[in-house]
């Protein structure tokens, strides 16, 4: 029988949106993880001395992909209902159950969001807009937001249902695979992006190499730009260089903008 409302359960899904809100150095996302739960605390332990108890256990360190942290919210809150209701469930097992999944998990959220999922829907957004239709970034915004909470309140509500089981499911070798292959198809997507967006146009070379290899310039010119990143050049201060450079070649006649 399913003892806290999902009502409940949405409005901490809702909460969780802010986890990076209060972000400190001592403690990372402590204030955001605490206060993303307040409002299952508040049905669960309806005694004042207990609620301080859950909100203390809760303020600890914490710190993964604000994204992926959904399911050990999940299995956090199926942990407190068993507490609540008398379950042998020390604040210790709660702590270890969080730091132990925070990590891998954490390794998984930026392949998966930030190098595949958000340059793909940019990318139809960017074409868009470039083609003067409004509905570029009206695209991205609208179908980000929804694979973004979509995400967050279904392993959230996978994490509560299943509990501490899910940890068994979560295998170093499933998130390795999901990792492995998120990173692919981002790289997949990179090469994709360089060839529509970085374009470079040298009088009387463009258009031969175009015959042989199309866009290799713009390849040449990405992999020099992430060579130099990697070694810990500014990246701003790459993009004024670029700039500057440009509209050098294009005055000498060499580059076309």
């Amino acid at each position: 029988m399913v003892y806290m409302k999902k009502s409940t359960r949405l409005k901490v899904c809702l909460n969780h949106q802010y986890l990076q809100g209060s972000w400190n150095f001592e403690r990372m996302q402590n204030g955001g993880w605490c206060y993303g739960l307040l409002p299952a605390l508040k049905e669960l332990y309806p005694n004042k001395e207990d609620f301080d108890k859950a909100v203390d256990r809760h303020l600890k360190f914490y710190n993964t992909h604000p994204y992926v942290s959904a399911p050990i919210v999940g299995i956090v809150l199926a942990m407190e209902e068993e507490k609540a209701k008398g379950a042998d469930i020390s604040d210790t097992s709660i702590q270890d159950v969080k730091i132990g999944l925070m990590g891998p998990l954490a390794g998984v959220g930026d392949p998966v969001f930030w190098f595949t999922m958000r340059p793909i829907l940019a990318a139809v957004g960017a074409s868009l807009a470039l083609s003067q239709n409004v509905l570029g970034p009206i695209f991205f915004f609208v179908a980000w937001n929804v694979l973004r909470f979509g995400f967050l309140w279904i392993t959230q509500e996978l994490g509560y249902k299943k509990g501490t089981k899910l940890i068994t499911d979560l295998s170093d070798t499933s998130l390795k695979n999901v990792t492995l292959a998120a990173s692919m198809l981002g790289m997949f997507v990179v090469g994709i992006l360089v060839q529509r967006f970085v374009q470079i146009d040298v009088v009387k070379i463009q258009s031969d190499l175009d015959m042989v290899l199309p866009g290799v310039l713009s390849l040449c010119l990405f992999f020099c730009c992430t060579k130099i990143l990697k070694k810990g050049f500014s990246p701003v201060l790459l993009i004024v260089i670029l700039f500057i450079l440009c509209v050098i070649l294009e005055m000498a006649g060499i580059l076309v903008i």
